[in-house]
């Protein structure tokens, strides 16, 4: 993996990113940092490719156990330490899954999956941070 980080300017703390699949992406720093509000914050992109992470392997493992997954949405709460560095201290995933006939014992199992063993971004920060989630599963 790869990517480039480039400051877009001297009247700011804006950065664009190219990533290796080509994309871009754009980032901004808060205004009492001298930033512009334009973009994310580098730590909410962190904290957002977590749960994009995760939630990626909960919906591909319940689609390998034949489960009718309709919807997977996961809410991420972070606290981060007060001083520099700044790394997340707690992060609690809510995963809310919807379908019909969802078994929630293969629901509780995708989840501690992905956080046991098949996350690499959930795993990496559990170094410094309590994980914690809870499981809210809907029936269509």
């Amino acid at each position: 993996m790869e990517c480039t980080v480039s400051w877009l300017g001297e009247d700011g703390m804006s950065f664009s990113a190219e990533v290796g699949s080509g994309h871009l992406l754009n980032m901004d720093g808060a205004p009492e940092a001298g930033g512009r509000n334009l973009a994310p914050r580098p730590m909410e992109l962190l904290l957002a490719g977590t749960g994009g992470c995760t939630a990626f392997d909960v919906v591909m493992i319940l689609k390998k156990a034949r489960q009718n997954i309709h919807g997977c949405k996961v809410h991420v709460n972070a606290q981060r330490a007060q001083e520099d560095p700044k790394v997340f201290t707690h992060i609690h995933f809510k995963f809310i899954v919807t379908g019909k006939n969802l078994d929630p014992n293969r629901v509780n199992k995708a989840v501690d999956l992905s956080h046991e063993k098949y996350c690499s971004a959930t795993i990496m920060l559990s170094k410094t941070a309590e994980i914690s989630h809870s499981i809210e599963i809907n029936e269509l």
